[in-house]
């Protein structure tokens, strides 16, 4: 009884709808008029390739079971499609090199419901960015332009456009939740982070800010995650497109040293002010860092005046100077501060991802692994700073057992389970004796780098 006498006061004491005043009107922004003025230049690219050597074998054994044999036009085809965006209305599009890498036909649908066959101009694995001509008569294409990435902050209001699972013209928004990211893709990683949501499909696609300018470009997400994407930022892409669309490729500078980030511990032991700079570990013989007289245990905190935060920040800078280029370089050395002027070089191709003649068509064991190797090239190993003997890992198949095990493009096993490889050849003899379950213990050398790693490898 009490209990109801109390809800009865308490009821008694709410006024009636008719005596609250009414509240405020709040008007919401929407990124409806953004996105019209965007999503034109946003495309869809349907692309096919041609069948990898695992497929071509599992269609012989399907073949071979039912007691025939396979036609050469019976060799299935990779279909795939993902997203880009037109920059130029002369019919430029970008997109990632992931999308359109091994593509036989390009297929490229506009918002508008027209078509166009598509044509490779270059592709640049390093930083996943390709640039694709539309072929044809066209007329009034619209196209975005290229903002700059740097000055976009964390927490920053983004909005992404592409076709997750083929479903053309999907927004998603979000802010920027880091930048700056490296996720192991290549050496040049700088990824901007977003929680705007990106799914398979979304790949090329542009990521704008709110003035409509593409400030990234998407590109890989964490499977397993959720609001955890990335892309490449668009500084980094108007670095590399004057030169794919010119030649089709990148050429970079090149100084010729392994390096490493700077330790609290090693800044107090080299008198380095702060804990900045890249640590000079190596220098290549006749490299364009030995004729500009760069020495190890060097520091360099700055090239051009432009400040280098770590190792990987001057791999990039060097990276996206012109080859032949001279540079300022500004180095402690023995706790003073000097400064050295190095002409650069051009970058040795150490993934081998420029010359297609030069790979080896991989032995069935390597298909197990994923990995492909071929013998390494003395030009190559002199330039690079690669061991002269051991086997250039030249392709890894996503998804292998190498490529979890991260094993990538440009790597040298110079030893399997503690033994010697002097050659491809030794080592995929080596390869032929591992039993499945297995592990193989691979010791292995990066390009630029004083040091070995060591990679375990369960053999499937």
């Amino acid at each position: 009884m009490k209990t109801l006498l109390l809800a009865a006061v308490c009821l008694a004491a709410v006024p009636s709808f008719a005596e609250v005043a009414p509240a405020q009107t709040v008007t919401v922004p929407s990124l409806a008029p953004l996105i019209d003025s965007v999503k034109g230049a946003v495309v869809n690219l349907d692309v096919a390739r041609r069948a990898s050597e695992e497929q071509k074998e599992a269609l012989e054994r399907f073949f071979k079971r039912r007691g025939e044999r396979p036609r050469g036009e019976e060799a299935p085809l990779n279909q795939g499609s993902g997203s880009g965006f037109i920059i130029d209305p002369r019919g430029l599009v970008l997109t990632n090199n992931h999308v359109v890498d091994g593509a036989i036909t390009i297929k490229v649908r506009l918002d508008d419901g027209r078509s166009f066959d598509g044509t490779v101009l270059g592709r640049d694995p390093l930083t996943d960015v390709a640039l694709v001509k539309l072929n044809g008569k066209f007329d009034a294409l619209p196209s975005v332009k290229l903002g700059d990435s740097s000055a976009m902050k964390v927490g920053d209001w983004v909005v992404a456009i592409g076709a997750p699972y083929g479903l053309a013209q999907s927004v998603s928004a979000g802010i920027i939740s880091a930048s700056d990211r490296q996720i192991g893709a290549s050496r040049y990683d700088q990824f901007l982070q977003t929680d705007a949501a990106i799914n398979p499909g979304n790949s090329g696609g542009p990521l704008f800010n709110l003035r409509g300018e593409v400030i990234g470009m998407n590109t890989a997400i964490i499977g397993a995650a959720t609001g955890i994407g990335f892309a490449v930022p668009a500084n980094l892409i108007k670095a590399v497109v004057p030169q794919l669309e010119k030649s089709g490729s990148v050429t970079r500078g090149w100084l010729g040293v392994g390096i490493q980030d700077v330790s609290p511990a090693l800044a107090k032991a080299l008198s380095v002010p702060g804990k900045d700079g890249a640590l000079i570990t190596q220098v290549n013989d006749g490299s364009p860092a030995a004729k500009g007289g760069v020495k190890t245990e060097d520091v360099v905190l700055a090239i051009d005046g432009e400040h280098v935060g770590s190792s990987s920040a001057l791999t990039r800078t060097v990276a996206l100077k012109r080859p032949d280029a001279t540079v300022t370089l500004a180095v402690i050395r023995g706790g003073k501060p000097i400064e050295l002027k190095v002409k650069l070089g051009v970058r040795p191709d150490l993934e081998n991802l420029g010359d297609t003649s030069a790979k080896q068509t991989p032995a069935p064991d390597s298909h197990r692994l994923g990995l492909s190797f071929q013998d390494i090239d003395p030009r190559l190993a002199e330039q690079s700073g690669l061991p002269k003997n051991g086997a250039l890992v030249i392709e890894v198949a996503p998804g292998s057992p190498a490529d979890e095990a991260s094993f990538h493009r440009g790597m040298t096993v110079v030893e399997l389970n503690r033994k010697p490889v002097k050659s491809r050849d030794e080592l995929m003899s080596a390869l032929k004796t591992l039993q499945p379950g297995s592990v193989a213990l691979f010791r292995v050398a990066l390009p630029g780098s004083s040091s070995n790693t060591l990679i375990a490898l369960e053999v499937p």
